[in-house]
């Protein structure tokens, strides 16, 4: 590749295409070492007399040709006549660079449908690529969305998480579909979302459809699942886990009990009902939710049937060791995730089709999983011989107790 400079300062001079001279010049250098490669392994160079009486020598090559960022290149293999000799410079069966196929892989895990990567990839590397070719390569990346959906989950976990985030997705027309996600925090106090799913309306049945999926891979113990207040998550969850918990996200309460008082009261009534779930045990926190209710019931009537129909699921919380409660007593945990799964599907718009979203979600929480795989969530670790207890003293999780029942 002496002459690569030389060629290079004559194509810009005449305006010639710059990808071309090192293309041609990448063919030469490959071919080259090629030729190298073999005459190492047969130990003399090529019309050598050194050579005679070996009992081996070249025979030719057969063609093959290997895409590239640059083109085309078309490769030389050598061979020699006792077919011994296996070139180490291309891998087997490869016929395009590995840059060229990870970007393509990566277009394809961020959603991009493979007739649109075929399309970029022409206008970019000046090839072209059929959807076809390209549905071929990214197979590994449609495997590893079926690995996640399918591995093996822990059998343990303190709490799980369920709640969906609203992404736009292209069937006949373009419409918002909640995608159901599950995020547990094991034992041991290490997050990862267990797994997701997409749905054309968000219900208590679609989650208990997944829990039954989780219970499959190997999740047996559960002592909380926290949700927000959509109906039926309480029995959804004890129709698969009955002697788990269920704990209503407190911020969604708050911001319900919003939707019912005037704005000139809100100050005023939410600093109030800090003082139910910031108690220090569950009987403190059903005396202060009476008294709550008592001073402003009168004023907001409808305020009194919110917390009847969610008793059964405000107190659980206080069941846990009082270090993470702070993690456990709302939903801000899978609703930060979700947030950030929400802002990078932004740059998409929609998704072409449901499998392009599945890609595209799997390859995001794929790398929060890894991101948090050794990230101890707060007050785990200071909680973990309770934590521990309450499932070896009752299997189902449950608390023997049954502390804030009254509430």
């Amino acid at each position: 590749m002496s002459n690569l400079n030389t060629e290079l300062m004559t194509a810009l001079l005449n305006k010639g295409s710059v990808e071309e001279v090192i293309r041609s010049q990448l063919e030469e250098a490959i071919n080259n070492l090629l030729q190298a490669e073999l005459t190492g392994f047969l130990g003399y160079e090529k019309h050598s007399t050194e050579g005679i009486g070996t009992g081996n020598s070249r025979n030719g090559t057969y063609t093959r040709e290997l895409d590239t960022c640059y083109g085309k290149l078309h490769i030389n293999i050598p061979r020699d006549r006792n077919g011994e000799f296996e070139q180490q410079l291309i891998p087997s069966y490869t016929r395009r660079t590995d840059d060229l196929e990870t970007t393509i892989i990566t277009l394809y895990r961020k959603g991009i449908t493979t007739r649109e990567i075929a399309e970029l990839i022409e206008k970019l590397y000046g090839h072209h690529y059929s959807p076809a070719t390209v549905s071929n390569i990214t197979k590994s990346v449609q495997s590893q969305v079926e690995a996640f959906h399918n591995r093996q989950l822990s059998k343990r976990y303190v709490v799980i998480f369920m709640d969906a985030t609203y992404l736009n997705v292209r069937r006949d027309s373009v419409a918002k579909e909640p995608l159901h996600v599950l995020l547990g925090i094991t034992p041991d106090g290490y997050r990862e979302v267990l797994d997701y799913a997409l749905y054309p309306t968000e219900s208590a049945s679609n989650y208990e459809e997944m829990l039954t999926h989780i219970k499959a891979r190997g999740v047996e113990q559960v002592l909380l699942f926290a949700s927000d207040g959509l109906e039926g998550m309480r029995d959804a969850v004890k129709h698969q886990f009955p002697e788990a918990e269920h704990q209503q996200c407190w911020v969604h309460l708050c911001r319900t009990v919003m939707r019912y008082i005037r704005s000139k009261d809100r100050k005023e009534i939410l600093n109030d009902l800090k003082l139910v779930y910031r108690a220090e045990n569950a009987e403190e926190a059903a005396t202060e939710l009476e008294r709550f209710l008592e001073k402003y019931s009168k004023r907001y009537p409808k305020l009194r049937g919110i917390f009847e129909r969610a008793r059964a699921s405000l107190f659980q919380f206080y069941r846990f060791p009082a270090e993470i409660r702070s993690s456990i007593y709302t939903t801000n945990l899978i609703e930060q995730s979700n947030k950030g799964l929400k802002h990078k599907a932004k740059v998409k718009e929609q998704f072409p089709n449901e499998e392009s979203l599945d890609r595209f979600v799997c390859c995001y929480y794929s790398d929060r999983n890894r991101k948090f795989a050794d990230r101890l969530q707060r007050g785990f670790k200071k909680a973990s011989a309770e934590l521990l207890q309450m499932f070896d003293n009752n299997p189902n999780g449950t608390d023997p107790q049954q502390m804030g029942e009254a509430a």
